[in-house]
């Protein structure tokens, strides 16, 4: 059985990246959201002004599964927090470790980093990954509701 590593992932990763993307997307039914390009990819990650960081999962030298996060802060804490934004293992290695693997790594990027919370989302229908993130002992946080502003509503009040 072949090892699973985890490392930070680099500018040449990127066609794997927004392989991985579109994978996610196809497996959450919105594929057809998904305008990143490696362009948009490469300069949103690896470029100069960037905020958010990847991480690839490989097995035996080969890339299986990847996560991208970056740092929130909450007030109340006065510390920041690590957002996982998205993770993916692909089909043929969910339940060797590797989910687990990527989160254990990013937990402890949280710790090194002072951090006082580690948060993801996960769509209400995907069972799966709830019964997985509740078995490491995640809880659901059922007291907030997410909002979210994009395309003309987004430009409208920026223009307002």
């Amino acid at each position: 059985m072949s090892a699973i590593e985890i490392r930070t992932a680099t500018v040449d990763d990127v066609p794997q990246i927004l392989a991985f993307v579109r994978e996610l997307a196809i497996y959450e039914k919105a594929e057809h959201e998904v305008v990143a390009t490696e362009a948009t990819v490469a300069g949103s990650i690896f470029g100069p002004d960037s905020t958010v960081h990847a991480l690839i999962c490989e097995k035996a030298g080969q890339p299986i599964g990847f996560a991208v996060y970056f740092y929130n802060y909450s007030t109340w804490l006065a510390k920041n927090g690590l957002f996982l934004e998205d993770l993916y293992v692909t089909p043929d290695e969910r339940g060797s470790g590797a989910g687990k693997a990527l989160l254990r790594h990013l937990a402890q990027i949280a710790v090194a980093r002072g951090c006082g919370r580690f948060e993801w989302n996960v769509l209400d229908w995907n069972e799966p990954a709830i019964n997985f993130y509740e078995s490491i002992g995640a809880k659901p946080q059922s007291e907030w509701i997410g909002y979210r502003l994009t395309g003309q509503a987004l430009l409208d009040l920026a223009e307002s």
